[in-house]
């Protein structure tokens, strides 16, 4: 199975999977409301609006697994296009580490980041860059979506 074959629940409770987006680069991101890092969602919506029509989308994938996500998908939503003027597609809550861990992220946690390392997400706001032949780059918490080795990555692989 593809990674694309694996399915997801949208913010709104729709089922469906990664192949909506076949033919786009997609940067999955776990994301949290309440984190310190949540100023990345702006920047998060910069890559979105700069690179929209030339086939790439920003996926957030809520989660609480650091306890700092909101109680609810409505919650959620609100606060994202309420406070940071989200555009980009919003998942379900997710786990993406443990017994439970979503699907996904059990498949995208065996990509290893730059310094060769694969495993278990550390924080909020961890990236993954697939690309539309479903080649992964994980990109840490801290790397800033604005970041040169990330804007590099995704031009690499725009359709």
């Amino acid at each position: 199975m593809s990674i694309r074959d694996i399915p997801i629940t949208t913010i709104d409770g729709v089922d469906t999977s990664l192949s909506e987006y076949s033919d786009k680069a997609v940067l999955i991101v776990n994301v949290a409301s309440r984190c310190g890092l949540s100023p990345q969602y702006e920047k998060l919506e910069d890559l979105q609006r700069t690179y929209r029509d030339q086939g790439f989308s920003v996926l957030g994938f809520p989660s609480n697994q650091f306890l700092q996500e909101l109680s609810n998908e409505t919650a959620i939503k609100e606060y994202c296009s309420g406070t940071w003027g989200i555009t980009f597609p919003l998942f379900a809550r997710v786990r993406v580490n443990g017994r439970s861990q979503h699907p996904l992220y059990a498949e995208l946690t065996k990509t290893p980041d730059s310094a060769g390392k694969a495993g278990r997400i550390i924080w909020n706001f961890e990236k993954f860059l697939v690309s539309p032949s479903d080649e992964v780059r994980r990109f840490r918490p801290t790397t800033e979506p604005d970041a040169p080795e990330v804007i590099t990555a995704i031009e690499s692989v725009l359709p």
